[in-house]
């Protein structure tokens, strides 16, 4: 049997989006509650596909759009992450139809290596829209958008 492509398994919506409750208590403590979302990849990518030119968005900014959407306490940050990496591969096969992923950050700024092209690529595109980039670390360096927040796109 053929693997999927990146773009068959971002289409693949299975049952979702569906709300499941956790009942683990740290969790819902982490979260402040248990309803939690669990979105389908399309949402993710449809949501990147409108980021413009010289604005940048975070994962958790996108997984709190779609919490407050859909009246969900959280969205579940596993499925996003994994989610927001497949729209960026599957947009890569694309011909047509290409989203910006590299406007999409990780938490506090930082920039996804998992990302195709990896962060030389992300750095580039994201250089070329007015963004300073900056290193963190000693040992495992790590690459931020410097004042991402003035840059943020407020999703309605």
């Amino acid at each position: 049997m053929a693997r999927k492509t990146f773009n068959e398994k971002l289409k693949d919506s299975k049952d979702m989006p569906k709300i499941v409750v956790i009942e683990d208590k740290k969790s819902i403590e982490h979260y402040g509650g248990q309803n939690m979302l669990i979105a389908p990849p399309m949402f993710y990518n449809g949501i990147m596909a409108e980021i413009p030119y010289g604005k940048v968005i975070t994962a958790k900014d996108i997984r709190e759009y779609l919490s407050k959407h859909y009246h969900a306490d959280f969205t579940c940050p596993m499925t996003a992450g994994i989610f927001i990496n497949l729209a960026a591969h599957a947009s890569c096969e694309r011909e047509f139809h290409r989203i910006p992923f590299w406007r999409t950050l990780k938490t506090d700024g930082e920039l996804n290596p998992k990302y195709p092209g990896g962060i030389e690529y992300q750095i580039k595109k994201l250089q070329a829209e007015g963004h300073e980039i900056y290193t963190g670390g000693r040992k495992h360096i790590r690459y931020f958008v410097k004042d991402y927040e003035n840059n943020l796109y407020e999703l309605e």
